[in-house]
C-alpha cells in the first residue's frame, strides 16, 4: 500500500481574495471587489457585519481540504469503511486466542484510530504548510490582519478536528458491533487529545524540515510506514515478541495504540504510556517552533 498526500494547493487559493483576510494588491480582480462591496454596502459605508478574520481563515481552508478528493478518502472513508467491515464480519466481532482473547475488531480499532492522527497531522499537514511557504503564501499572509501563526492554528483545528470526529465515529460503529465501550472515557479522550498534540508536533517538525512539498511528502513516508508497524497495523502488538514490543511502547502510535486498549479492557491507561505522548508532544512541539520558517 503506498499512501502520498494528495491535498492540491493552488498557488494563489481564490478564496483569499474574497475574504477580509487578504491584501488588496493589483493582482485582486475587479470582480472581486465589486463582489465584496456587494457585501459589505454601498461605497464609503461600514460593513454591518464583521466576520472574525481567523475563523474566516479557518472556513476558507477547510474548503481547500474538503475540494482534495483524495484527502478526504483517505482521512474519513478508508478507516470509516475498515471499522464497517470488521463489524459486518462475524468472525472478526468474536474473541480469539490469536488476538490476546480479544476480538479482531477490537484489536484493530486502536490501530485505526492511530492511523487517522498519522495520516493527517503528519502526512497531510505538512505537505500543505510546506507548500504555502513554497509558493509565497505565508509571507503573502504576513502582510494581513490575520499572522502566519494563524495559519498553523486553523490547520491543527481542521485535521486535528476531522480525526477526533472520524474516531469517535468510529467506536460508536465498534460499540454498535459488539465491542465493549470503554469503561475509562475520560482516559479515552484524553489519549486522543494526547495522541492530537504528540502527531501534531511530529508534523510540525516535518513542516519545518522539508524545503518544499515534494520534500515533506517524502519525509512523512519515512515516518508514517514505520509509526504504523510499531502501532500494530500488521502484526497485532499482542503478538509481538517482547523486545519489539518495547520498542512498540516508546513510539507515539504504539504508546496511543495501548492507551486505548487499556481502556477497551476497562483500565485507565497506563501512566507510562501516556507519559510517552506527553513527551514527544512536549519535544517535537518545541523544536518545531524554533526550526518552524514562514519563508
Amino acid at each position: 500500500m503506498t499512501v502520498r498526500s494528495t491535498y492540491v494547493i493552488p498557488p494563489v487559493p481564490e478564496e483569499y481574495a474574497m475574504t477580509s483576510i487578504a491584501p488588496l494588491t493589483s493582482s485582486t480582480t475587479r470582480d472581486s471587489v465589486d463582489r465584496s462591496r456587494s457585501r459589505t454596502g454601498p461605497r464609503g459605508t461600514a460593513p454591518t457585519t464583521r466576520r472574525n478574520p481567523f475563523w474566516e481563515l479557518a472556513r476558507v481552508e477547510a474548503l481547500l481540504f474538503g475540494r482534495s478528493a483524495g484527502s478526504v478518502v483517505w482521512t474519513a472513508l478508508i478507516p470509516l469503511a475498515a471499522v464497517i467491515v470488521l463489524g459486518a464480519i462475524p468472525g472478526t466481532r468474536h474473541p480469539s486466542g490469536s488476538f490476546g482473547g480479544r476480538s479482531a475488531l477490537e484489536t484493530w480499532l486502536p490501530v485505526l484510530m492511530m492511523y487517522e492522527f498519522l495520516i493527517t497531522a503528519a502526512n497531510l499537514l505538512p505537505a500543505v504548510l510546506a507548500g504555502y511557504r513554497e509558493r509565497g503564501i505565508l509571507r503573502r499572509l504576513s502582510t494581513t490582519p490575520v499572522p502566519p501563526s494563524r495559519l498553523l492554528c486553523a490547520q491543527a483545528l481542521i485535521y486535528l478536528s476531522l480525526a477526533l470526529v472520524v474516531d469517535v465515529v468510529m467506536l460508536v460503529i465498534a460499540v454498535v458491533a459488539g465491542t465493549p465501550m470503554p469503561d475509562q472515557f475520560a482516559g479515552f479522550l484524553l489519549t486522543l487529545l494526547l495522541v492530537a498534540a504528540a502527531t501534531l508536533g511530529i508534523g510540525l517538525l516535518l513542516a519545518a524540515l522539508a524545503p518544499g512539498e515534494k520534500a515533506a511528502n517524502a519525509l512523512s513516508l519515512v515516518v508514517f510506514f514505520p509509526m504504523l508497524f510499531f502501532a500494530g497495523m500488521w502484526v497485532p502488538r499482542s503478538e509481538m515478541p517482547d523486545a519489539l514490543r518495547v520498542v512498540s511502547d516508546v513510539t507515539p502510535l504504539g504508546a496511543g495504540a495501548r492507551a486505548v486498549q487499556d481502556t477497551l479492557d476497562g483500565h485507565w491507561p497506563a501512566v507510562t504510556a501516556l507519559l510517552v505522548l506527553v513527551a514527544y508532544a512536549a519535544v517535537f512541539g518545541t523544536i518545531a517552533v524554533r526550526r518552524f520558517r514562514w519563508q
